[in-house]
């Protein structure tokens, strides 16, 4: 399972519930708090532990993902991900028996969840117990077992050692993204109802009249104090963040890093226009200022590792009995890296846990989403994985001074590999020539047709129309009308040649409120077309969207950098991946497996008491010899 979700607290049967919505819990039943475990068919012994078949069936009910079906090679996926978090959840319950967790402690718990859940009646709760399989007694002994697992990995975290001078400066230096004040502009603003009164206003401006005193006369916002964003002090507006503007406002407020005027700026049913006065950009704060910060980070990631190691050692040292073949799994090893072994189970972790796979599970059928599991989603993964096991290694001959658990030094190396990466205003240029149509607007409008037959009639009726029903004016002329609705330059709809007396041209006559279009020799007719709401072709100038472009071209340059760092650094690394022969194995002994008698069920562990066949003993960590 995901070594990240172990220690970011829990891995048990509590934790699962917790992410699939279904925590269950019941008022105090102080006669049978801590009453006999769970009774059931035993399935697998974890170093003499017992899981029952009831409680893989219950956890397969209670997840949606794990009960998506049973069949083909995503059923024995998803049965081999149920069996590890049983068993992970066996030998952090068996870890933490020594962590003293009293009555009080468990009567909190359940009450806060309780309540918490709207299952304050008694019959309610004990109800909604019994549909994932357990009694007061035995959900109560879970929630002692899961509040000792906490203890148990609290107390690890907090014996993990302190982070060194060394390391702080290093995360602050790959991290300064995280540590800095935002960009921020000292500016005013003229909010108005009417965009007709905010054309006006903008020209006055441009004019040179005075804006604080244009917005104390017009503005709906701010008026009190000449339209300043933020609060004035000794005469002067506070500065101000982006956020604090609607989205659209904002982004042109802050592409003007130089200072100056917007345009106007429809957001929201109102117009703005924006005077920046003062245009501070972001900056990364000294390192003694966040320091507590930095440490508090640091040592966050110093406990991860601890708790990482801490479970990889009761997972290697793990013995795995399979009492009901049904429930017996295959975990072979996936990929070996210097040494180290990664079991099959983490690679199906990684597919559970991604957001992808949920979604694939309900659009297509199990047997082809298992596919494209196998084609797509596992072998990403591996590699992934295949490069957390390695980082330590590299680290460690690197002499570097990061710190975390596997997935934290990968995501640290990267960050190192990229340290030098800047981006230039060449490559900002470039960016934006590669990407001019991102930054461009098509030309549009509303527009109706007219169509004629004599081209004397067609000039007249253009001559003479003063915007007032086109339909029945063209119609009384002698054309026959089409509305087009809106459409953009280039639009299907539209004849090419008027498309472009339209949209191309500067010869549109106005005439009420639109605007006529020369008559357009159109095969043996002729048009005109009548157009309102034109809004002209217009690209961003790079001024106004480089602060857009700078930010999102270093972040890919950076990804590029640090995979590539991480690439070159594998080569000094011994991998073995065995991805393609494991999932070869896996549908041989599918093919093989005997098919279901009709009628009966296919649910893993659906045997009797008495469906019992010799037991047979794997360490946790190592492939069985036929997979």
């Amino acid at each position: 399972m995901n070594k990240k979700v172990l220690t970011s607290v829990l891995l048990g049967f509590l934790a699962v519930l917790l992410v699939v919505g279904l925590i269950y819990q019941f008022t105090p039943n102080v006669g049978s708090l801590f009453g006999s475990a769970q009774t059931g068919t035993p399935a697998i012994k974890v170093n003499g532990q017992t899981i029952t078949v009831e409680e893989l069936q219950a956890l397969q009910r209670s997840n949606p993902v794990l009960s998506a079906t049973t069949e083909g090679s995503l059923g024995d996926d998803l049965k081999t991900v149920t069996v590890e978090s049983r068993i992970e959840n066996a030998l952090l319950k068996a870890a933490s028996q020594d962590q003293d967790i009293s009555r009080a402690d468990v009567n909190t718990q359940v009450d806060q969840v309780r309540k918490s859940n709207n299952l304050t009646d008694n019959k309610t709760w004990v109800d909604r117990l019994a549909q994932i399989g357990f009694t007061d007694a035995s959900y109560r002994q879970e929630v002692k077992s899961q509040l000792a697992v906490q203890k148990k990995q609290k107390a690890i975290t907090d014996a993990a050692r302190k982070a060194s001078a060394t390391e702080l400066q290093q995360y602050y230096d790959l991290n300064k993204d995280q540590f800095q004040d935002e960009a921020r502009i000292v500016g005013r603003e003229i909010v108005v109802a009417d965009q007709a009164k905010a054309n006006a206003l903008l020209a006055q401006l441009k004019s040179g009249s005075d804006f604080a005193a244009l917005a104390s006369n017009n503005s709906s916002e701010f008026k009190s104090r000449g339209g300043a964003l933020g609060p004035v002090t000794n005469g002067k507006p506070a500065p101000v963040t982006q956020v604090t503007l609607p989205s659209e406002v904002g982004a042109a407020a802050f592409a003007l890093t130089g200072g100056g005027l917007t345009d106007v700026i429809a957001s929201g049913g109102k117009f703005y226009i924006v005077k920046v006065e003062q245009f501070i950009p972001a900056a990364t704060k000294p390192f003694a200022s966040v320091k507590t910060q930095v440490t508090d980070k640091v040592n966050q990631l110093l406990q991860t590792a601890a708790a990482e190691q801490w479970f990889d050692g009761l997972r290697k040292n793990a013995q795995v009995e399979y009492l009901v073949p049904a429930w017996k799994i295959q975990n072979p090893t996936v990929a070996v890296v210097a040494g180290q072994k990664i079991p099959y189970s983490d690679v199906l972790s990684g597919v559970v846990g991604n957001q992808q796979f949920a979604a694939l599970l309900q659009q297509v059928p199990a047997e082809q989403a298992g596919s494209m599991v196998n084609q797509f989603l596992k072998p990403g993964i591996t590699d992934q994985l295949i490069e957390q096991f390695a980082a330590p290694s590299i680290v460690a001959s690197n002499k570097l001074a990061l710190v975390g658990n596997r997935a934290n030094l990968a995501q640290q190396l990267a960050l190192y590999g990229s340290r030098d990466v800047t981006v230039n205003d060449q490559d900002v240029i470039k960016n934006y020539q590669a990407n001019i149509a991102t930054y461009s607007t098509k030309a549009s409008a509303t527009i109706s047709e007219a169509v004629f037959t004599d081209k004397a009639k067609a000039l007249a009726f253009r001559q003479s129309f003063d915007g007032k029903n086109f339909v029945s004016a063209a119609s009384k002329a002698g054309g026959t009308v089409s509305e087009r609705g809106s459409l953009t330059q280039g639009d299907a709809k539209l004849n090419p040649a008027l498309g472009k007396a339209i949209f191309d041209t500067a010869s549109l006559r106005p005439a009420g409120e639109g605007s006529v279009s020369d008559v357009i020799e159109n095969g043996q007719n002729f048009s005109v077309a009548y157009v309102t709401d034109l809004v002209r072709a217009s690209v961003k100038p790079l001024k106004e969207v480089e602060s857009v472009i700078r930010p999102q071209l270093l972040a890919q340059k950076r990804s590029e950098a640090g995979q590539a760092y991480l690439k070159a650094q594998m080569k000094g690394i011994k991998v073995q991946n065995d991805l393609s022969a494991v999932l070869a194995a896996q549908d041989k002994r599918l093919a093989a497996a005997p098919k279901p008698a009709p009628g009966s069920t296919a649910t893993p562990g659906a045997a009797t008491p008495n469906s019992t066949a010799p037991a047979t003993t794997t360490p946790a960590t190592t492939p069985p010899a036929n997979p």
